[in-house]
C-alpha cells in the first residue's frame, strides 16, 4: 500500500485562510497524474504554522477527497508526546490510513525517550506510523539500533528517512527487517535511495511534478534504474531550485507558475528572491513543465 510516489503536500492559503477549494482540486489532479497516495500536513504542508484545528482540517478534507482511492499518510508530529497523541487519534478516527511523526525537536529526547515517544503513540490509536527521521531539522537521529526496537512493535510499520545517507537504508534493513517500508525524504538522492532498498519517496517536488516523479518510482519498482535515472536527470534543476530557500516555499511559487495554487506562505516564512524566482523558473523549463 505505502510506496511509489507520494507529495508531502502543499497547504494552499488565501488572504491568510485555507484554501479547501483548491486542496480538493489538487487532490483530484494528483490522482489523475498518478500520484500513490498522499501526506498532508508535513513540513511541507506548513505544519508549524498551523493552528491544530486547522491541521485537523486539512487531514480530514484530504482523507475525505481521496476517498479510499490513493493511501492518505497523516502528518500526526510533534515534541510534545501528548500533541502528538491528540493528532494521531485524529488521523486514525477520520480513516487516514497511516500516521507519520516526527522525531521530537528542539527539546532532544535520548535514544530511551524516543521509544518511549513512540510506543505511546503506537498504543494510543490502531494505525499503522512512520517515523520520520529528520535530524538536520529536529537535531537528533534516530539510531538504526533505536528503529530495530520500534519496528518490533506491530504498528510502527516504516521510515520517512531524511538523512541522505545510502548506507543507513542497509542498516536500516539489518535492523528493522526487509519489510520495514524504507521511504525517501529527500527528492534529489530518491533514484539512489530505491536501489539500495527503499520503495518510494514522499516528495517536495512531486507537488509541481507529479506525473514524472511518479514514473520514476514505477520505474525504480520495476527494476528499471536506466528509464528512473533519466526522469532524475531531467528534475535534477528543479529539486536543486526548489531547496535553494525552504522547499515548501520553492514549490508553492512552482506551482503558483502552473497556475495550481497561490504561492501564499506564513510568517516567518516569507516569498522567494527574485534570483530563486529565476533558479526556479530555469528548472521548470528544463523538465518541460514551463
Amino acid at each position: 500500500m505505502f510506496k511509489g510516489s507520494m507529495p508531502a503536500l502543499v497547504t494552499p492559503f488565501r488572504n491568510g485562510a485555507l484554501d479547501l477549494e483548491t486542496l480538493k482540486k489538487l487532490v483530484e489532479w494528483h490522482i489523475g497524474e498518478g500520484t500513490h497516495g498522499f501526506v498532508p500536513v508535513g513540513t511541507t504542508g506548513e505544519s508549524p504554522t498551523l493552528t491544530h484545528e486547522e491541521h485537523e482540517t486539512v487531514i480530514e478534507t484530504v482523507v475525505k477527497a481521496t476517498a479510499g482511492r490513493v493511501p492518505v499518510i497523516a502528518g500526526a508530529g510533534s515534541n510534545n508526546t501528548v500533541e502528538a497523541i491528540r493528532f494521531v487519534e485524529h488521523a486514525a478516527r477520520v480513516g487516514a490510513d497511516a500516521a507519520l511523526v516526527v522525531t521530537p525537536y528542539y527539546n532532544k529526547p535520548t535514544q530511551r525517550g524516543l521509544i518511549a515517544h513512540y510506543t505511546a503513540l503506537h498504543d494510543c490509536a490502531d494505525i499503522p506510523i512512520f517515523i520520520y527521521n529528520i535530524p538536520g531539522r529536529s537535531v537528533i537521529d534516530m539510531t538504526p539500533e533505536t528503529m530495530g526496537e520500534l519496528a518490533k512493535l506491530p504498528r510502527i510499520v516504516g521510515v520517512k528517512d531524511a538523512t541522505g545517507d545510502m548506507a543507513r537504508v542497509c542498516d536500516t534493513r539489518i535492523t528493522c527487517g526487509t519489510d520495514f517500508i524504507q521511504m525517501c525524504a529527500e527528492d534529489a538522492v530518491a533514484h539512489g535511495f530505491n536501489a539500495v532498498g527503499g520503495v518510494g519517496c514522499i516528495s517536495v517536488t512531486a507537488n509541481v511534478a507529479p506525473k514524472l516523479l511518479s514514473q520514476m518510482q514505477e520505474a525504480c519498482l520495476a527494476g528499471d534504474y536506466a528509464t528512473a535515472l533519466e526522469i532524475q536527470t531531467k528534475l535534477m534543476p528543479l529539486h536543486k531550485a526548489i531547496f535553494t530557500e525552504p522547499g515548501l516555499v520553492g514549490v508553492k511559487y512552482a506551482m503558483s507558475r502552473l497556475g495550481l495554487c497561490s504561492d501564499e506562505v506564513r510568517l516567518p516564512l516569507v516569498g522567494l528572491a527574485d534570483e530563486t524566482k529565476a533558479l526556479v523558473d530555469a528548472g521548470l523549463e528544463h523538465a518541460a513543465l514551463l
